[in-house]
C-alpha cells in the first residue's frame, strides 16, 4: 500500500482497505477534519459499500491433475460396466463440537448464548460432515 503522506492529499492510497476510523486519522494528519458519518456518506456517494471477499482467483493447476481425473474416470467406467459399486465421498470442513457459534440462523425467541471464542481445546471433539453417493445407483 502506498504511503498516505507522499504527493497529493489522496496519493493513491487504497482508502477502501481501511476502517472509517483509520481513514479519519489519515485525513486528520493531512489537515482534513471529517466525522465518521461524513466519511461513510462520501464513500457511499463514490459507490463504495462494505463487501465480503469473494473467492474468484484460481491458482495454478497441479501437474498431471487432468490425467488423474482421466485415470479415475477409466476405473469408474470399468467398475460400472461390471455392475460393481462406485462410491463418491465428499467431506466438508471439520466442525468443533460444543457450545460454539455456527453460521446460519435459527427461529428462536432469543438468541442462543454461545462461547465467546472457538478454541479447539474447549471442544468436546471434532465432527467431519460427509456424504456418500453411489454413482451406479444414483443414490446417496
Amino acid at each position: 500500500m502506498e504511503d498516505a503522506t507522499a504527493g497529493d492529499p489522496i496519493s493513491g492510497l487504497k482508502w477502501s482497505h481501511k476502517s472509517l476510523r483509520k481513514i479519519a486519522e489519515a485525513l486528520n494528519q493531512q489537515g482534513y477534519s471529517l466525522s465518521l458519518p461524513t466519511i461513510s456518506r462520501l464513500l457511499r456517494l463514490g459507490s463504495y459499500s462494505l463487501r465480503v471477499n469473494q473467492r474468484r482467483v484460481a491458482g495454478k493447476q497441479a501437474a498431471g491433475r487432468n490425467e488423474q481425473f482421466e485415470y479415475i474416470g477409466e476405473w469408474r467406467r470399468a467398475f460400472l460396466r461390471r455392475g460393481w459399486p462406485v462410491i463418491s465421498v465428499d467431506t466438508k470442513k471439520k466442525e468443533l463440537i460444543g457450545n460454539f457459534k455456527q453460521a446460519g440462523e435459527e427461529w428462536r425467541r432469543r438468541a442462543r448464548a454461545v462461547k465467546m471464542y472457538d478454541f479447539p481445546g474447549d471442544a468436546q471433539g471434532k465432527a467431519v460432515p460427509y456424504g456418500i453417493y453411489d454413482v451406479g445407483r444414483n443414490e446417496g
